[in-house]
């Protein structure tokens, strides 16, 4: 028999969002970007507000708070509208194992929206591009339109016994070795950024091909790396 205490199926519910903010980084496309926020601390990137949200009185006592909330679109994700799929395969699982897509932070999903915890640096209410806010550690690709900014609660928002399923902890870092000279074309504050970026292994999860050579665009500059042992 069927269930009575059942809710009714309701009709397809479309809701439309303001972008607020637009993010500037070091990383002009997805290959490369860390695949979780605060992986990589001394990344580096501004908030650039959009009209009519560029005044001061917006980000009036955020300088009070030091980790925010992001809430973002994944703007490079290519799919038709109403495109999705029940299972993904995640990177950390090999790129192999198909697991529910609400058991993952893939960007396949039926809203392709992103949440983000990053350190908040700075705040400067006037700017020729009116507010911005200098953040760190943030997993977003350059130009990443913004739904919303929210300050970020230890007291409510930390769980540190939490589990985490078939991620429970950041994967070992890389050992990263440059020749000499090769950083000199990125600039001196983006370099450790670069470096920590690449000891978190940006390859995708399928791809451990010896000697292969790999590619990524940072801060204007073309990166070129090997993995080896």
């Amino acid at each position: 028999m069927p269930d009575k205490t059942a809710p009714a199926p309701q009709p397809q519910e479309t809701l439309s969002f303001a972008v607020v903010a637009h993010i500037r980084t070091a990383f002009s496309t997805k290959f490369g970007v860390p695949r979780q926020s605060g992986l990589v601390p001394e990344t580096r990137a501004e908030i650039v507000f959009t009209p009519p949200y560029r005044v001061p009185e917006a980000v009036r006592g955020l300088e009070g708070f030091s980790h925010l909330w992001l809430i973002w679109h994944f703007s490079a994700v290519r799919r038709q509208p109403g495109e999705w799929s029940p299972t993904v395969r995640p990177p950390r699982l090999g790129g192999n194992t198909r697991v529910g897509v609400f058991a993952t932070r893939s960007p396949y999903r039926p809203d392709p929206i992103g949440l983000s915890s990053v350190r908040l640096l700075d705040v400067r209410p006037h700017t020729p591009d009116g507010p911005v806010l200098t953040v760190a550690g943030a997993d977003l690709m350059d130009g990443t339109p913004l739904y919303d900014i929210k300050p970020y609660l230890a007291y409510t928002d930390s769980h540190p016994d939490a589990q985490g399923g078939f991620s429970p902890g950041p994967q070992a870092a890389l050992e990263v070795q440059t020749s000499a000279g090769v950083l000199a074309p990125v600039p001196p504050d983006k370099r450790q950024a670069l470096l920590d970026t690449l000891a978190q292994d940006p390859r995708p999860g399928y791809q451990h091909e010896p000697g292969r050579v790999y590619g990524l665009l940072f801060a204007g500059c073309n990166v070129r790396f090997t993995v080896e042992d």
